[in-house]
């Protein structure tokens, strides 16, 4: 159980559902004195609001971390474990050790400290209601889309700059006309279907 008035890591993913490109992972701990207006689930906000968010979350918080697990680590893993890979490494990035994480989602990464568990807490919405989670939330997605967007100067045919590695009907057209290239998940059924 999380201690009342702990230090406490908000975290969230971005990038479960794309066809592409790695699931991108965000630990946020927010500053208690230094409120930020208009944090919410990072789906909800355009994305010029959003690229602003995560700078003022960025110059904002006590510290917040990113990080990742790739296509092929999705592809070895499943993209559950994957998941839970990359909230580990967001969380072990940061440069002070939260006393517990909240998730967004029902499940919660093993995350241990010098051998101690960090206590955790899964809360579905949590984007949408803890401030913490709806910071890292915004981040994981920002980064997440710049990465897609620099991969696509990588991968012109699939457009991936256009809608980020998910399954669009433009994303599958040109699947299907170029077929997989290497930073698609080989493992999820409409890629596997063209190998």
């Amino acid at each position: 159980m999380i201690r009342h008035n702990a230090l406490v890591a908000g975290v969230d993913e971005a990038g479960r559902g794309p066809l592409a490109g790695p699931v991108v992972a965000a630990a946020v701990i927010l500053r208690p004195d230094l409120a930020i207006d208009g944090l919410r689930d990072s789906k909800q906000l355009a994305a010029t609001r959003r690229d602003a968010l995560a700078r003022e979350i960025r110059s904002k918080a006590l510290c917040w971390s990113v990080a990742w697990a790739d296509r092929a680590e999705i592809d070895a893993l499943n993209i559950l474990a994957a998941t839970m890979l990359a909230m580990r490494r967001a969380v072990l990035g940061l440069a002070v050790t939260p006393a517990g994480i909240q998730v967004d989602g029902n499940r919660l990464p093993n995350v241990r400290v010098s051998g101690r568990r960090v206590d955790g807490e899964a809360i579905v919405g949590g984007d949408a209601s803890v401030p913490a989670i709806s910071a890292a939330s915004i981040i994981a997605k920002t980064v997440r889309d710049q990465i897609m967007v620099e991969m696509d100067s990588l991968y012109p045919l699939y457009e991936f700059a256009r809608h980020k590695g998910y399954g669009t009907e433009i994303h599958r057209e040109r699947l299907r006309e170029h077929g997989p290239c290497r930073e698609h998940r080989t493992s999820f059924a409409p890629v596997r279907a063209l190998l």
